[in-house]
């Protein structure tokens, strides 16, 4: 690990300190769950971009997913 020093304003360091505390854990442990969380879902719409991107350059075609119709599970009894 490595020691950073960073600013961060009285309003939220308390806020951040009230939650280390309920959770039994440190500042720094608290920062960096919230940073790893916050880079896994940076990542994750990186991804939903990528896809929503891939089909407005190939959009579906009409017809080209109908062979699976009757392998969906559509709740009905």
């Amino acid at each position: 690990m490595k020691t950073i020093q960073m600013t961060i304003d009285e309003r939220l360091l308390k806020l951040v300190d009230q939650l280390s505390r309920s959770r039994k854990t440190t500042r720094s442990a608290f920062i960096r769950v919230a940073l790893e969380a916050e880079i896994k879902r940076h990542r994750m719409q990186e991804d939903e971009d990528r896809h929503a991107q891939g089909y407005l350059k190939n959009p579906v075609v009409p017809g080209e997913f109908d062979i699976w119709q009757d392998e969906h599970d559509w709740g009905a009894q």
